[in-house]
């Protein structure tokens, strides 16, 4: 794949991301009033609690899939950079190889235990398969190793980069 194509896959990637993250917010958002206004005259949404815990945690799945995309997780970044480039290159594909394999692991065991879940249901919507809920583990995790891999080639770039100079004040 040429950087060209690679670039137009992660930009892609990135807005699917984004609109996943967005829609989920707004639905969220939409929940939560709809859930705040009906209890505010009296009566309650009984799926109200279920569903609202339920996209808050699919937000968190897709949303940790943007944030690995853009390498907003925790790093210690500085520590990678004062080594010398030979061993960077050799650490970042060690911590990369590392967040990779736990969460290919995270998917299979959340692929695994949708077996298990197939014939419960949401208590207060038993219409939805708690297996439909609990999917976002898989596909979380793959989202997660997909902005992974395709930030692999910027992280390897920067590591086998010569160290960056600053100058305190």
């Amino acid at each position: 794949m040429s950087l060209r194509q690679l670039a137009t896959v992660r930009r892609a990637y990135l807005r699917i991301l984004e609109l996943i993250c967005f829609t989920l917010m707004a639905a969220l958002a939409v929940i939560v009033v709809l859930g705040v206004t009906y209890r505010s005259f009296g009566a309650a949404l009984v799926w109200y609690d279920e569903i609202a815990s339920v996209l808050l945690a699919w937000l968190t799945y897709y949303g940790a899939a943007l944030a690995a995309y853009r390498g907003g997780h925790i790093a210690v970044s500085s520590i990678v950079d004062a080594m010398p480039r030979p061993l960077r290159v050799a650490v970042t594909l060690f911590a990369e190889a590392c967040v990779i394999g736990f969460f290919l692991l995270l998917g299979w065991v959340g692929w695994t235990i949708l077996d298990v879940l197939a014939t419960d249901t949401l208590v207060s919507l038993p219409e939805i398969p708690v297996s439909y809920v609990q999917s976002v583990i898989p596909i979380g995790s793959f989202l997660y190793v997909l902005a992974e891999l395709l930030r692999l080639p910027e992280l390897l770039s920067a590591a086998a980069a010569p160290p960056r100079m600053e100058v305190n004040p």
